[in-house]
């Protein structure tokens, strides 16, 4: 069977996984206009359509309009109440169209304020995200076997780098250390953070189950954030890093040996010999290939996300020229995610379409790239409990490619 063709209503059926998805990026629209009325923010249009003509398309002309959208989005997500709705609504809207695992990211330190603090926006995304949770489990299809269960994690991101404007918390931290260098400022707020939600999963057992860094990376490397990276670490807490989406092999190499990654965000540039810059390199071409065969052996999590490649990154045209198939072709482990359900106007099943449209892969890889979603989930249970829940991942699969009469080898 020609698996380009498989019907999407099969892409939709399927369980999903989204291991990166950013809160402030996956609003709901109507969500953003109502909260933005309430809470005085001015927006360029009050209408879905106009928002989606001004801000929120298609296609971008460059990251700078790309990122605009988040000056809006963050703006309504200022206290706790907004916070825990979007959340809630980020969980059904990724449930409905069957993801049965969802790990949402987002910066806790761009969100504190003097009435909310960093701790309590993590709060205010567990309730949300557990409520949705709840709702789901609880619901008639799932107790006699028919869906499958939904679990959550969350993300906590730190960021590379940030200015007095991005949130009062930065604001603070940067007069209070005005005489610091910038890189020591992002180190202490980075290892801050780390140590805030160490304490929160480890006092109030909060379903926190990874640590990352997001942000520009050409100029601002992840070893200003070693304090944090190493904190985390041995905490026993899972790590991820945005890499490679900006920068080349090297950004990817100093995630996975400085910074510990489990995964990695993106991962773009990885075969990109072009972007490495370390003269010390003499076979770039070997050092890629010696990079890239370690992600797969070591089974480190590529969080492939290609709507928004493609509006960020000008010189990937199309899906078919997107560094994707090679991933597969090398073995390594990777997800297909949405990053911004909103602001890349997308969902999981959308870019699993995108992927079989355009990639020409086999029934076997189509099932492993589903799968390696699960697989490669910070999961907040046992190991044991994952495992249980990835059987019922891969009998459920099948279940379904038999009805579609498609392969499953």
């Amino acid at each position: 069977m020609n698996i380009n063709q498989v019907p999407a209503e099969f892409l939709r059926r399927l369980p999903k996984a989204d291991l990166h998805v950013h809160l402030d990026g996956s609003l709901r629209l109507s969500t953003l206009i109502e909260l933005a009325k309430k809470e005085g923010v001015e927006l360029p249009a009050y209408t879905e359509e106009g928002l989606r003509e001004l801000v929120f398309k298609d296609k971008y002309a460059s990251l700078v309009e790309y990122l605009k959208g988040f000056g809006y989005t963050g703006a309504v997500m200022q206290n706790a109440a907004n916070i825990e709705r979007v959340a809630y609504e980020l969980a059904q809207d990724s449930i409905a169209e069957g993801v049965r695992y969802l790990e949402v990211r987002f910066a806790p330190q761009l969100h504190a304020n003097d009435k909310l603090s960093a701790q309590d926006s993590v709060r205010a995304v567990a309730r949300g995200l557990k409520r949705a949770q709840d709702e789901h489990n609880n619901s008639a299809a799932v107790k006699k076997g028919e869906d499958l269960e939904f679990y959550f994690g969350i993300l906590a991101c730190a960021m590379r780098n940030f200015n007095e404007f991005m949130s009062p918390y930065y604001a603070m931290l940067i007069k209070a250390l005005a005489q610091s260098k910038k890189e020591e400022i992002f180190s202490i707020a980075s290892l801050e953070l780390a140590k805030m939600v160490v304490r929160l999963v480890k006092e109030e057992h909060l379903p926190i189950v990874g640590f990352d860094l997001a942000g520009e990376e050409a100029g601002y490397p992840a070893s200003d954030h070693l304090a944090a990276y190493h904190y985390v670490h041995k905490n026993f807490m899972r790590k991820t890093v945005h890499s490679g989406e900006a920068y080349g092999p090297e950004s990817i190499f100093q995630a996975i040996t400085d910074c510990y990654a489990n995964r990695i965000g993106h991962g773009t540039h990885l075969f990109s010999t072009d972007m490495i810059k370390d003269r010390k390199v003499k076979d770039k071409q070997a050092y890629v290939d010696s990079l890239a065969n370690y992600i797969a052996s070591e089974r480190i999590g590529v969080e492939v996300c290609l709507t928004s490649n493609l509006q960020t990154l000008p010189e990937i045209k199309s899906v078919k020229e997107h560094p994707v198939k090679e991933m597969i072709k090398r073995g390594l482990p990777i997800s297909i995610n949405t990053d911004n359900r909103l602001v890349s106007n997308t969902t999981v099943t959308k870019e699993l379409e995108l992927l079989v449209r355009n990639i020409d892969l086999t029934p076997k890889e189509l099932k492993n790239v589903v799968i390696a979603g699960f697989k490669g989930a910070f999961f907040p249970g046992s190991y044991v409990e994952k495992r249980k829940f990835i059987r019922k991942v891969i009998d459920r699969y099948n279940l379904l490619a038999k009805e579609y009469g498609i392969p499953t080898y």
